[in-house]
């Protein structure tokens, strides 16, 4: 595995190259502007102080005063406003400079400059700023025109404010240096935060990868810590909840098995005793019809246990469709309870239809009534003898709902919630374990689903499918016994 396989290793880099690319956009832009904006502020400051002292110049060199007083004046005004201060007179076509009148500095390096600014100034008749280099120096320069001139009507002189642009340079070249060292430990930080955080998470799905591998070899009894709240925190609830459920999936599954081997088990071995008999006895003819009666019965078991593992293998494959039309409940009751009077005299109960309302759901009646078989024959399966079962179908508001009750012993409180898993049984009554979930996922097909209600002395499953009608719920109640 390369180094990048590593899940740390590729965060780590990501977060380097995130905090990288962050520091290269400050230095690469951020920064370059910044020494715009600073030129472009100590450019503006000039042209505002210049043109604040241009008047007094005007006065002074309309007084024509002495050269003297007038470099004073010069050296003055620089002094007020921290800058180099040149006068400048025009010539008679406007040319610059004609001569230096004044220089706060030196007039020697006064005329090294170009003066473009100087010549912006004279030819706009306005203050006009920009950079220029003065003995080869950098400076930020502020021309000011002074007095219109004699021939032209332009100006007679320009004073020029100037400062050196080095304190900008040093500026941004320590912000500079000061951005590099900020990168390189902010990189370094970033990196290890990084390679931190990183490590945490990866600690963390590795804490999850072990746990998965052990679900795989079959082991449920290692639940993962939840240490926090977040996307891995409901990732490991989540795996949890997978891993209980999967638990209990695989308890049932090995139920199933002991039940499966024992329901075909007995059947197999029962009809086994009744062909030997029926090879090496001779039986009387009322010996032979209980002998028959007895094989049918557990070719019906066989044949219930092969319909169920066939329904549940369709039901995984999605290939059960079910039609969607108007069904009366309460009809389909009674056709199905008819199916049960020969178990429900063996097991001494009374199975009764009652109906309340016109219960017209839109389902399909064949799994409708394979439902309500399911539902009945676990009333008698998991009930003692003499139990009455009732059946009734009542019209709701919102759903038609067929109700299959019983006055049993109930259902155990730890028994309710797993009442529907595959393969599960709540007692030691014969069967796979298959028919609720069966029925729980029909009703589902079909837009509805089964409740379970139980208390000392009272269980009843209602299932409720749409109705075929929406309306007003009738009053009219009745009963009828089947069995």
């Amino acid at each position: 595995m390369s180094r990048l396989d590593n899940l740390r290793n590729r965060l780590v880099l990501l977060i380097f190259a995130i905090t990288a690319a962050a520091i290269g956009f400050v230095y690469l832009y951020v920064v370059p502007q910044l020494e715009s904006s600073l030129t472009a502020e100590k450019l503006r400051r000039l042209e505002r102080l210049g043109g604040e002292q241009a008047p007094r110049l005007q006065a002074a060199l309309r007084a024509d005063e002495p050269d003297a007083e007038l470099r004073e004046l010069v050296r003055a005004i620089s002094q007020e406003t921290e800058s180099r201060v040149t006068l400048l007179s025009t010539g008679a076509d406007g040319s610059l400079p004609e001569f230096v009148l004044a220089d706060s500095d030196s007039e020697r390096t006064a005329i090294e400059g170009s003066y473009l600014t100087a010549e912006a100034a004279v030819e706009s008749g306005g203050a006009r700023s920009g950079v220029e280099s003065v003995a080869g120096e950098r400076v930020g320069a502020s021309a000011v025109p002074i007095g219109p001139g004699p021939a032209q009507g332009g100006p007679e002189w320009v004073a020029v404010l100037s400062t050196p642009l080095d304190e900008v340079e040093d500026n941004v070249a320590l912000i500079r240096r000061q951005i590099l060292i900020a990168g390189a430990i902010a990189l370094a930080a970033a990196s290890l935060a990084g390679f931190w955080a990183a490590g945490a998470v990866t600690r963390r799905l590795q804490r999850l990868r072990r746990a998965a591998e052990q679900v795989a070899d079959g082991d449920f009894s290692h639940p993962i810590p939840v240490d926090s709240s977040d996307e891995l925190g409901q990732l490991a609830r989540s795996f949890n909840e997978m891993q209980r459920r999967l638990e209990r999936l695989d308890s049932a599954r090995k139920e199933f098995i002991a039940n499966a081997s024992h329901e075909l088990h007995t059947p197999i071995f029962s009809l086994g005793g009744f062909v030997e008999l029926l090879e090496t006895e001779s039986p009387s003819p009322k010996e032979r019809r209980e002998f028959i009666a007895e094989m049918r019965g557990q070719i019906g078991r066989l044949q219930k246990l092969t319909t169920d593992l066939l329904d549940l293998s369709r039901l995984d494959a999605d290939a059960i469709e079910v039609r969607s039309e108007p069904v009366d409940l309460r009809q389909v009751a009674r056709e199905t309870l008819a199916e049960f009077k020969r178990g429900a005299r063996a097991h001494g109960s009374k199975l009764r239809v009652r109906g309340r309302g016109a219960a017209v759901a839109l389902a399909d009646p064949d799994r409708v009534a394979q439902i309500i078989r399911i539902l009945i024959d676990n009333a008698l399966k998991h009930t003692a003898q003499g139990t009455a079962v009732t059946v009734t179908a009542v019209r709701r508001d919102d759903a038609a709902e067929m109700i299959v009750g019983d006055d049993g012993r109930g259902i155990e409180p730890r028994a309710v919630e797993r009442v529907f898993d595959r393969f599960y049984t709540g007692d030691s009554s014969a069967g796979s374990g298959l028919g609720l979930a069966i029925a729980a996922e029909l009703a589902a097909l079909m837009d509805g689903e089964i409740e379970l209600v139980t208390q000392r002395g009272f269980t009843a499953f209602t299932l409720s499918l749409p109705l075929a009608e929406p309306g007003r719920s009738g009053r009219a109640d009745a009963t009828e016994a089947v069995a």
